[in-house]
């Protein structure tokens, strides 16, 4: 009785962080397309965006050489550690809870 309780619960956190994991995914998808314009800095919306993204994104940008490339890559390789911790992450959670 313990072990399906235990598998419940660790599916449900498995479903939690995915929807946690591709909410953010959509946030910093957003990010990138309003740095595409030149968003006012001022805009709640842009505020919000800066202070939930840029702690992730700033330790990635420090690890990518830029060459002086107009283009910022944090956004694509947060991206896929995004997905990469979808697909392995999750699924192992989900593939444990199943053995139990």
């Amino acid at each position: 009785m313990f072990s399906i309780g235990a598998s419940n619960f660790i599916i449900a956190l498995a479903k939690i962080m995915d929807i946690i994991l591709t909410l953010y995914m959509w946030i910093i998808i957003a990010r990138a397309l309003i740095s595409w314009v030149n968003p006012d800095p001022y805009n709640s919306i842009v505020i919000f965006l800066h202070r939930v993204t840029e702690p992730v994104l700033a330790p990635v940008r420090r690890m990518i050489p830029r060459h002086n490339l107009p283009i910022d890559f944090a956004p694509l390789v947060v991206l896929l550690i995004i997905i990469f911790l979808q697909s392995f992450l999750v699924q192992t959670m989900i593939q444990m809870a199943r053995s139990l």
